[in-house]
């Protein structure tokens, strides 16, 4: 471990038991903060992520000129200043690790009468955001950015945005997402076309402040010239962080969990499609609604899992899951196959060579493909693994040593604070072995 580097040690401990509710949708956290700052009036929001990443996003709408209140931890009062009340700054917005924030902010600032300039951590500095400036230039939006096409973001003010149809190449929330906000300030009709369904949380809490969309798997559109109304928030628990526990609670034998009000988005929740083709115990209960998406219960119990070729199909629903399933796939019996995944290697980290080389190190082989892997399930040892700074990876990790033969070291963890504030706390009190360790 690097000096001054916070890692975890981990090592089974105990069947896993209880009732958890995980922090609130990340996902949802961002979009209700910035609809909510362009709205008319105030909105409430309750189970807001006070997680680093949105955090992150409700401080530049601060800086942006808009009101927001905390009466108390996970709620947040927001007095919208319209879509054109928003002031410049003259600092740089920092967006930390949040590649959602910088893409998302991207689209809605492409549209303002003012300069802006977006920026990151070393991690969200490397990585890529021409897929997203890219289309937005051909709505009129004069961004540059930094050496091969990464941040800075150095957003000009806008001379009008002309809409457009987009058809992506590459199936992504957060491009899909930056399309649409761009286009509450374009003329004409934008629409965007993917090429696989991805998550409509955009669409959702677009109609949900008032403004007309409409949307289906692969395709959404919305015109400019209306107005967002103030409206109240409800945030789901995040499938994403639910994910790590539904994993585990199957591998590690004897367990049995709840995990409460989890966000069951369609677009969303295709970890648990394929944890079930694996074999998992995973029953739906008290399903709901709760801010425009449903949730429902979700009780897990131990079960042996099975490799299989995961379908594509589902691969677009699941893609900030596969950390978590690489360790599934690694307690199971045979081979799992992964493909249509090259989205991974540009995340926070390259996920799939991080999640295979420490695997690797646990006694696990994985072949490696540009868009995918093949994990051959077998026995878990201990070990030394590094994270990257992905704070997905150092979770999965954590629930990969809960089936391994001795204590595994986490390298790198500070990172998990940006989704998954109190992960390690929560974990324990659930029954994993994990301890911090500081160099």
């Amino acid at each position: 471990m690097q000096q001054g580097q916070q890692g975890w040690i981990a090592i089974r401990d105990r069947p896993l038991r209880g009732e958890l509710t995980v922090p609130g949708d990340k996902s949802v956290s961002h979009r209700a903060i910035m609809l909510a700052s362009l709205a008319d009036g105030v909105s409430r929001i309750e189970g807001f992520l006070e997680g680093e990443d949105a955090r992150a996003t409700e401080a530049i709408f601060r800086q942006l000129g808009v009101r927001i209140e905390t009466p108390e931890p996970g709620a947040r009062i927001v007095h919208g200043v319209g879509l054109d009340g928003l002031r410049p700054s003259v600092q740089p917005l920092d967006c930390g690790n949040a590649g959602t924030a910088m893409r998302l902010l991207s689209g809605l600032l492409a549209g303002q009468r003012f300069d802006s300039v977006l920026v990151g951590d070393a991690s969200l500095s490397k990585r890529p955001m021409r897929r997203v400036t890219g289309p937005l230039a051909r709505m009129g939006a004069c961004i540059e950015t930094g050496p091969d096409g990464r941040p800075p973001l150095r957003i000009h003010a806008s001379n009008g945005l002309q809409s457009i149809e987009f058809e992506s190449e590459v199936a992504s929330a957060q491009v899909k997402s930056a399309l649409l906000l761009a286009g509450l300030y374009a003329n004409g009709e934008t629409v965007v076309r993917e090429p696989q369904p991805t998550r409509d949380y955009s669409e959702r809490m677009l109609a949900a402040f008032g403004w007309p969309v409409a949307f289906s798997p692969g395709i959404a559109r919305l015109s400019g010239g209306h107005r967002l109304r103030a409206t109240d928030v409800a945030v789901p628990a995040d499938f994403s962080s639910a994910a790590f526990f539904l994993v585990a609670a199957t591998v590690v034998a004897g367990s049995e969990l709840r995990l409460r009000r989890v966000g069951m988005n369609p677009r969303r929740t295709g970890l648990l499609h394929v944890l079930r083709a694996m074999g998992a115990d995973i029953v739906e209960e008290n399903a709901g609604e709760q801010g425009g998406e449903p949730v429902a219960d979700l009780r897990v119990r131990s079960a042996p899992l099975r490799g299989i070729a995961v379908p594509r199909e589902h691969v677009a629903d699941m893609i900030d899951e596969f950390p978590a399933l690489f360790v599934a796939a690694a307690c199971a019996e045979g081979t799992t196959t992964v493909r249509g995944a090259a989205e991974l290697r540009v995340k926070e980290s390259d996920r799939i060579a991080t999640v295979a080389t420490g695997l690797r190190a646990l006694g696990i082989r994985v072949d490696e493909t540009p868009d995918g892997a093949t994990i051959h399930g077998g026995r878990l040892r201990g070990g030394v693994v590094g994270s990257h700074g992905d704070h997905r990876v150092a979770m999965a990790f954590a629930v990969a040593a809960q089936c391994a033969t001795d204590a595994v070291t986490i390298n790198d963890v500070a990172n998990v604070a940006t989704s998954f504030p109190g992960f390690d706390a929560l974990a324990r009190g659930a029954g994993f072995g994990l301890e911090v360790a500081e160099s």
